[in-house]
């Protein structure tokens, strides 16, 4: 029998369950992923770091963990919570079942719990602090050191998950061109699919300065995704900005709201955010339509960007026309910006598909056009 384990809301709202990993006690703003598939992707992107991410799906841990599949060196959720997790993985890729995992890598999770009912409650009042622990017992003690621990606005997190050390990805065959990727928390697909382009990637950290990345004399500058609030990752702000005109840019995600930034625009924090496979995005260059992966909880705020010029465009002042390239269809949230007069582009969602539909990957192949256009 699994020992008791809690998880008790910043409002004070309490699920009580079934521990499953790792015993302890961890703080971080509750979300949930509406995936039915891909757990294992996202327990392993960067993109979660401090976060307790709750699964919508009713049965979560049947095909088990591998090695193959991570997005990352490690589980980077701060807790994981599901309705039921599968004792026994049938897929014969799995090397590890998902409680295994869990324990091994340190993470908390919970099980047994209405999910159903956790999702309608941060739907309505937002993502939220949180507390999961299989030792706190007690509401009214686990609510005190909830209330207590930080949110996510103006939590600065890219520094905990970027790399260490620059490092070199090189694609199989000859080299096309050559990337300066700034790793605010890349997911190891991304990196697959620009070496697939012909890219030789160069990951840097996410201090990188602008005459730190002209010294490669890249071809092309990748923002990558990350976690934690946009507007705390000033270097990466300031790189892109002064870069921005000099080589192709292209940005995910955090990535995103970077070049955004750079732009002139500023940034908010969602409601409860945007995670899942599922969420429709209008391409507006051709009114195409988009199922897309999604996982960010702040978004750019186009009217920041400058004076309005056009039905979704904005003159910024000192890099040209921006338009709002791309909008999600439920709640008109900017899922991408394309700039008209310097070469740069972002998408808010994730080309990669990891997990997730493949829609959006031809935006690595426009990357390297862009590039190519550029030269």
């Amino acid at each position: 029998m699994s020992d008791p384990a809690l998880l008790v809301l910043e409002d004070g709202t309490h699920f009580r369950g079934r521990a499953l990993g790792a015993a302890g006690t961890v703080f971080g703003e509750a979300v949930f992923n509406t995936g039915m598939a891909g757990y294992q992707e996202v327990l392993s992107d960067p993109s979660y770091r401090r976060q307790i991410v709750a699964m919508t799906a009713p049965h979560v841990g049947n095909y088990g963990m591998n090695a193959a599949d991570m997005e990352s060196d490690a589980i980077q959720v701060a807790g994981f919570v599901v309705r039921e997790a599968a004792r026994r993985p049938s897929s014969w890729r799995a090397e590890q079942d998902l409680a295994t995992a869990l324990r091994a890598a340190g993470v908390v999770g919970l099980e047994g719990i209405d999910t159903r009912r956790l999702t309608r409650h941060l739907r309505e009042g937002g993502a939220m602090r949180a507390g999961l622990s299989s030792e706190v017992l007690d509401v009214d003690a686990l609510l005190a050191q909830v209330q207590d621990s930080p949110g996510m606005i103006g939590a600065e997190l890219a520094s905990e998950v970027t790399t260490a050390e620059p490092y070199v990805l090189h694609p199989s065959g000859d080299v096309r061109f050559r990337v300066a990727a700034l790793d605010f928390g890349m997911k190891r697909s991304i990196g697959t699919y620009l070496v697939e382009q012909g890219a030789e990637v160069h990951v840097l950290p996410a201090g990188t300065n602008a005459d730190e990345v002209r010294a490669l004399e890249p071809d092309g500058v990748f923002l990558s995704n990350g976690p934690g609030d946009p507007s705390t990752v000033a270097q990466g702000t300031a790189t892109t900005a002064a870069l921005l005109g000099e080589v192709p840019v292209f940005g995910i995600c955090l990535g995103s709201q970077l070049l955004g930034q750079a732009l002139g625009a500023d940034t908010y924090k969602l409601r409860f955010g945007h995670r899942g496979v599922n969420q429709p995005v209008l391409r507006r260059a051709d009114g195409v339509v988009e199922i897309t992966s999604h996982n960010h909880g702040f978004a750019v705020r186009a009217s920041a960007l400058g004076e309005q010029v056009d039905t979704h465009a904005f003159a910024t002042r000192d890099h040209g026309v921006v338009d709002v390239s791309h909008v999600n269809l439920n709640d008109d949230v900017v899922e991408g910006l394309t700039a008209r007069d310097v070469p740069a582009f972002s998408v808010q969602y994730h080309p990669e598909s990891a997990p997730g539909p493949s829609d959006a990957r031809y935006l690595f192949a426009r990357f390297a056009e862009l590039i190519e256009e550029h030269r």
